[in-house]
């Protein structure tokens, strides 16, 4: 029997998926994950689901569901993707991740089929996450959706309540070039009969999901118009409050589902986030003297909020740690980064990881200056090496990037 390492290697490597190939790992149809289900006998019908997308705060909102959730006494299970550190970390029970074995055992029962059928990556991660909560007899999934929504692997379940946090132009190799184009395929998680809760919108997207869920009956609620008295969260991010408001809002269509959530667990669900669920890398301060700061941030509106929360913070210096992959709109994200900070250019260690001097490079065109480093981790070291105590170093740009110092 495979070793637990080399099973995930096998996962890894033999099969094409986003993270390390881009746009061949992306289905065209729910063929695979279907006929897989089937295979498993459809375990994902045998508890309540959560489904979450958008293209900023899904992960986030994802965790504050689930956190809340567990506080309210389920048994609250959470896929989300992609991890940090730990490729168990997408897959969790009550803030525990899957063991070793699960996934051993999964995969070794399983490979044959896997490697006829090639599956995916990510529809084995789906597969492997939903059979879990069912021989685990969680009373409740929050299932966050890997990309776009309408192909994504997860799009088989029937939740209690669909949830699209916003839309940005991330991954428009996939999703469409327009606010509207991607907002069709975040839509395509709306299920008839099934509520809808939306963040945000822009014009051209609300117009989207209001036919999307008209076609379908569902009732539609849109965040950004109601209003809740602000409950604070332990995941800082000046962005979160839009999450949180999201997340107030699919609470109260649970409550009306059933669910018994008192204001008192909403309360501690959102201040124990990461105690409840593990999340990390979300305005996540890693230390204090000098200060470091990570965020996973990786696109235009996600940035956008993360760097102008990083201008209101005091320092004497500003130092930053930026590292990219190879498909991001560098035209869109590098206007963005303060240009009175010193930068340390670096390469995220995945093969879709952009090469540090073409960064550096690049960066140039929006005065942004610095060297050029051969890893995250000599970036990040080079930074602590030159700081005192009253500057601060921030490290981003990728959820890679940020993976690599945590």
């Amino acid at each position: 029997m495979a070793s637990y390492q080399e099973t995930l290697d096998w996962m890894f490597q033999q099969l094409p998926m986003y993270q390390r190939q881009g746009k061949t790992a992306f289905k065209k149809d729910l063929t695979n994950i279907l006929n897989f289900s089937k295979r498993l006998n459809h375990p994902h019908k045998n508890y309540k689901t959560i489904h979450v997308g958008g293209t900023n705060g899904k992960g986030s909102t994802s965790h504050m569901l689930a956190s809340i959730l567990q506080e309210a006494g389920y048994k609250v299970g959470l896929y989300t993707s992609p991890h940090l550190k730990d490729y168990r970390e997408r897959i969790k029970i009550n803030g525990e991740m899957v063991s070793k074995s699960f996934v051993l055992e999964f995969i070794e029962q399983h490979k044959s089929f896997l490697e006829r059928e090639q599956l995916s990556f990510f529809e084995m991660s789906v597969a492997m996450a939903f059979q879990y909560f069912s021989e685990e007899s969680v009373d409740v999934a929050v299932i966050e959706v890997g990309l776009g929504g309408r192909l994504d692997s997860t799009n088989i379940i029937i939740p209690e309540v669909s949830v699209i946090t916003n839309i940005g132009l991330d991954h428009t190799q996939f999703l469409g070039e327009t606010f509207s184009e991607i907002a069709f395929e975040k839509a395509g998680i709306i299920k008839k009969n099934i509520p809808v809760v939306i963040g945000e919108t822009l014009p051209e997207t609300k117009v989207v999901f209001e036919a999307a869920a008209n076609t379908n009956e569902s009732s539609i609620f849109f965040a950004e118009e109601t209003n809740f008295s602000e409950i604070e969260s332990d995941l800082k991010g000046s962005y979160q409050k839009y999450n949180i408001r999201t997340v107030l809002n699919v609470i109260e269509v649970l409550k009306s589902q059933s669910f018994t959530v008192n204001k008192e667990v909403v309360k501690k669900g959102l201040a124990n986030v990461v105690n409840n669920t593990g999340l990390r890398g979300r305005w996540d301060i890693l230390q204090s003297n000098p200060k470091v700061i990570c965020d996973t941030a990786h696109n235009k509106e996600g940035l956008q909020f993360v760097l102008d929360q990083l201008q209101k913070e005091n320092y004497k210096e500003l130092h930053i740690v930026l590292g990219v992959v190879n498909d991001k709109d560098l035209d869109s994200v590098l206007p963005l980064f303060p240009t009175n900070a010193t930068y340390y250019f670096s390469k995220p260690n995945i093969p879709r990881g952009l090469d540090a001097e073409k960064l550096k490079k690049f960066s140039k065109k929006y005065n942004l200056f610095g060297e050029a480093y051969f890893s995250v981790n000599s970036a990040y070291l080079a930074a602590l090496e030159v700081v005192n105590g009253s500057d601060l170093i921030f490290v981003g740009g990728s959820t890679f990037t940020v993976a690599e110092i945590i």
